[in-house]
């Protein structure tokens, strides 16, 4: 087989090619991203804070270390549900409330 002067659909200049997603589609990326470091790192910490509890004052029981561990979810999952909520996310101080009308 020859290839003289044959060209590929993907090496055709009137191909479209997408260096980047669209402005939305990176916005939801970058809140995603933040949610689901934002509950990995709240449960962990809630869970660390239980076992420490659990060791010092409740006799090595379990029941602190869930609890710690659900309290970071839930305040992970909090943080994450306002910021979709939100709006662009952008030009927001921390502890600052959104009021709507």
């Amino acid at each position: 087989m020859s290839s003289t002067g044959t060209s590929t659909p993907s090496s055709s200049s009137s191909a479209l090619v997408r260096t980047s997603p669209p402005p939305s589609e990176a916005l939801l990326g970058e809140k995603w991203d933040r949610c689901l470091s934002n509950l990995l790192i709240k449960s962990t910490l809630g869970a660390g804070f239980g076992i420490v509890f659990s060791v010092l004052l409740f006799r090595r029981r379990a029941w602190p270390a869930w609890v710690g561990l659900g309290f970071g979810a839930g305040r992970g999952y909090a943080e994450c549900d306002a910021d979709f909520k939100s709006g662009s996310g952008y030009g927001k101080g921390i502890g600052e409330r959104i009021v709507r009308t």
